[in-house]
């Protein structure tokens, strides 16, 4: 069988919704990590992340089961079951079954962000996702915008654009590219510092971009020079070659709602259109595990071996080159906040 790329699922902290996508009392079908999950919000306000699947007779939890004090209920036969995934109640029985057990997954509630965390082996979570202060200050900034995208393509590919400066010119036609100072590595977490010029009516203004990324599902951008811009960039994979990136953006507040509002969402815009620029290269891109690379490109094999680590069953890259399956056109996800311009945090 001819493999699209040589990576498992990565292990990690990944979004998995935004906190108001589930409310007290509310069970969310989703699909993340190759399997079928159900996010849940007991009705204490506590959000929970299951296994879909109810270990009686299989009846999925998202498709007329119940949240019941906080415990889940099963729509099947009415089994109940606590955050941990235990049997708390079979309601025709005098009984509980200790070995019905629902897999349940360690959960960050978080700048607004539902946070799961997965392993393949089950390992306990490895590192903690920060609070970023500028999105938990709507005195200062202003009411975040999302953008999210479906994407045909493995974490890794994806996430590799972070080092490639050299791709703003030829994909993205910016004549100006970001010029990188520094990139540290310390254990799942990366420091990249870069010096970017960025083009106005007025001419071309100094700024900076600086991204945080902890582990492979959650990164913090840094916009400055216009304006202060913060981006939440989450990347979840659905599958080991598919996954779901959403991005959540906030401006400091400029003293003009209106001027906030048009600055910002410039900002918005472009990244939107660059992802959009992006998708159909890496959709249809074949992976090289030894990559022909010029003295002056980016630090991708510094940036590999960092990912590396997140692979619990390791990375077998001896094909050398993996190609795409099929030829992917993209169509970016239609959300609320792309079309009404609603908030997922503070709504």
């Amino acid at each position: 069988m001819q493999l699209r790329s040589p990576f498992p699922i990565p292990f990690g902290w990944f979004q998995v919704a935004w906190s108001a996508d589930v409310k007290p009392g509310q069970i969310l079908p989703i699909e993340s990590f190759d399997r079928k999950l159900v996010v849940w919000r007991d009705e204490d306000g506590a959000v929970h992340v299951n296994d879909a699947f109810c270990p009686h007779l299989g009846a999925h939890f998202g498709y007329g089961g119940q949240v019941v004090g906080n415990d889940i209920a099963c729509p099947f036969h009415g089994w109940r079951f606590d955050a941990q995934g235990q049997n708390t109640l079979i309601p025709y029985s005098q009984r509980t079954n200790k070995k019905a057990c629902v897999q349940s997954f360690p959960v960050a509630e978080v700048n607004g962000l539902i946070m799961a965390w997965y392993h393949p082996e089950g390992a306990e979570p490895m590192w903690a996702i920060p609070e970023v202060p500028e999105f938990n200050d709507p005195e200062n900034f202003t009411t975040v915008e999302t953008r999210e995208y479906t994407i045909e393509a493995p974490w890794q590919d994806l996430a590799e654009n972070g080092v490639d400066s050299a791709h703003f010119r030829y994909v993205h036609h910016t004549e100006e590219v970001p010029e990188l100072e520094s990139y540290e590595v310390d254990g799942p977490r990366t420091k990249m510092r870069s010096i970017q010029r960025f083009p106005t009516p007025r001419g071309v203004v100094d700024g900076r971009i600086d991204a945080d990324s902890f582990g492979p599902g959650f990164s913090i951008i840094r916009f400055s020079g216009i304006v202060d811009t913060y981006l939440m960039g989450c990347n979840t994979p659905l599958t080991a070659n598919k996954c779901h990136m959403r991005f959540t953006f906030t401006v400091r507040k400029l003293g003009d709602d209106a001027l906030s509002s048009t600055v910002g969402q410039a900002f918005v815009d472009e990244i939107d259109k660059q992802v959009q620029e992006d998708t159909p290269i890496w959709q249809n891109k074949a992976y090289l595990a030894r990559p022909a690379l010029a003295d002056t490109d980016g630090p991708f094999t510094k940036f590999r071996r960092w990912a590396s680590q997140f692979y619990a069953e390791g990375v077998d890259d001896s094909q050398l080159v993996y190609y795409p399956v099929e030829t992917h056109d993209f169509v970016p996800v239609e959300t609320a906040s792309r079309k009404f311009g609603s908030d997922p945090i503070n709504n």
